[in-house]
C-alpha cells in the first residue's frame, strides 16, 4: 500500500480510509462536540497497556486540522489550526474564543499554522513563540514569530526568522519548536520536497536551527564562521522534522522525522551532525523508485530507531510527569498513517521498546504534557483533543 507521510487528502476520503485501516468505522465517543474514535477506545472503558491501565477523555472533537498545543501559567491551554486559528480551552474545555490578530497564513497542503510554545519564564515576559507558513511574493516558507497577549488579543508580534528562499510546495513545512535549559530556542524546517535543500548549507530548508529566545544568532552554533552557511543552522540533512522532544535531564534532544515510503527516523540531535536526507535513508520514492542505496555514509548520523513501513510520525513528547510512573522517561509519537500513539521506552539514550497506544484512533498530529502530568493527543480526520487519565 502506498504510504504517505503527511500528504493532505480530503477529509471524506481520508475518513474511510482510516476507518478501512483500523478495521472498523468510528463511532461516536461520549464528550463535548461532534467526533469519534475506535469503538474499543471509547470513553470510559479502561484501556489496558503494558505498564498500566489509563481511561481516554474525549475534550472536545470540533477540530479541523490541528497542529499545536500548549499551556500558559493561567491555566489557559492554546489550540492551533492549521488554517491560522489559535482556540483557547480553559479547565479543559473549549471556551468558545480564539486569539485574535494572528497573521495571515499560507494555508497550501501542509502549510499554515504549525506548532505553538510559551517562553519557559512566561510568567515574567509574557512571549509566545509560533511558526506558521508565512506567505510571500515566490510562495510562502517556515517563519519563526513571537508575541504577547492583551486579553486575547495578539500584540507585539515580531518576527524572529524568516526562512528561505520561498517556494510554491505544499509539502514539508515542519515545524516544532523546543527551549533547552540554557533558554535557547530550537525549532525544525522541512525541505519543502526539494531534496537538495538538506545538505546545503546556504539554505534554511531541511534543517534545524538555533536562537537566543529574541531572534539573536548565539555566537557557539557550528556554522557561524562557514562562508555563505546559514549561522542559525544548528543540524542538517533533515527531511521533515515534525517532532522534536527535550529531555532536561540529560540535555539531549529528540526528534522524529518523515522518510519517504518507509525510514521515518527517530534522532538524537546534536551540534554540527549532517543526518543524511537524501544521501542515506532507509526509505523510497512513492513511486517506487529508488532514492538512494546507501542506508549509512561515513560523516552521516544513524537513527537511533526508523520504522519501515512509515508510521508517518508527527508530534514528539518526552514524559516526566507523575500521574504515568511506568511511563517516565518515554518518549510517545504520534502516527499520521498509522492512526496510533507509539509509547517509546529508552535505555541509556537508545530505543529498547515499543508499544502502540489507542490504536485506529485517527492521524495523530501531536502528544503533549500539561503542568500537572497529564498526556493530551490531537488528531485530525477526525479532529479530537484527547486526554489519557490513569486509572485509579
Amino acid at each position: 500500500m502506498k504510504v504517505f507521510d503527511d500528504h493532505m487528502i480530503p477529509q471524506k476520503t481520508l475518513r474511510l480510509l482510516i476507518a478501512l485501516a483500523a478495521g472498523t468505522l468510528f463511532l461516536c465517543c461520549t464528550g463535548s462536540g461532534r467526533g469519534g474514535g475506535n469503538t474499543s477506545l471509547r470513553t470510559g472503558q479502561p484501556i489496558p497497556s503494558e505498564s498500566g491501565t489509563f481511561y481516554l477523555d474525549t475534550l472536545y472533537s470540533g477540530l479541523d486540522n490541528p497542529w499545536g498545543m500548549a499551556w500558559l501559567q493561567d491555566g489557559r491551554m492554546l489550540v492551533t489550526e492549521r488554517k491560522g486559528e489559535i482556540l483557547i480551552f480553559e479547565d479543559d474545555r473549549y471556551s468558545g474564543e480564539k486569539l485574535k490578530g494572528f497573521p495571515q497564513t499560507y494555508e497550501r497542503g501542509q502549510g499554515g499554522l504549525l506548532d505553538i510554545q510559551p517562553h519557559p519564564h512566561y510568567a515574567e515576559n509574557g512571549w509566545i513563540y509560533a511558526t506558521y507558513a508565512k506567505p510571500g511574493a515566490g510562495g510562502g516558507s517556515t517563519t519563526l514569530i513571537r508575541f504577547r497577549l492583551s486579553g486575547n488579543d495578539i500584540t507585539d508580534l515580531k518576527t524572529l526568522y524568516e526562512t528561505t528562499p520561498l517556494s510554491t510546495a505544499g509539502v514539508h513545512f515542519g515545524s516544532r519548536i523546543i527551549f533547552d535549559n540554557d533558554g535557547y530556542l530550537y525549532f525544525s524546517t522541512g525541505e519543502r520536497g526539494a531534496k537538495e535543500h538538506a545538505q546545503n548549507l546556504a539554505n534554511d530548508m531541511g534543517k534545524i536551527h538555533r536562537l537566543h529566545d529574541d531572534g539573536r544568532i548565539p555566537a557557539d552554533n557550528p556554522f557561524v564562521d562557514t562562508p555563505l552557511a546559514k549561522p542559525s543552522i544548528w543540524s542538517y540533512g533533515h527531511r521533515n522534522v515534525q517532532g522534536m522532544a527535550y529531555d532536561s535531564t540529560h540535555n539531549v534532544i529528540y526528534a522524529t522525522e518523515h522518510g519517504p515510503r518507509g525510514g521515518d527516523e527517530l534522532n538524537i540531535i546534536e551540534k554540527g551532525k549532517n543526518y543524511g536526507w537524501p544521501v542515506i535513508t532507509y526509505g523510497i520514492d512513492y513511486s517506487g523508485a529508488i532514492i538512494s542505496v546507501l542506508t549509512e555514509k561515513e560523516g552521516m548520523e544513524q537513527p537511533i530507531h526508523y520504522w519501515t513501513p512509515s508510521l508517518a510520525t508527527c508530534g514528539l513528547l518526552f514524559y516526566t510527569g507523575d500521574k504515568f510512573a511506568g511511563w517516565q522517561g518515554n518518549l510517545f509519537a504520534g502516527a499520521l498513517a498509522l492512526t496510533h500513539v507509539a509509547r517509546i521506552e529508552l535505555r541509556n539514550g537508545n530505543y529498547a521498546h515499543e508499544e502502540k497506544l489507542l490504536q485506529g484512533i485517527g492521524r495523530v498530529r501531536h502528544i503533549a504534557q500539561s503542568a500537572d502530568g497529564y498526556i493530551y493527543v490531537l488528531t485530525e480526520g477526525p479532529g479530537m483533543l484527547l486526554k489519557l487519565i490513569p486509572a485509579e
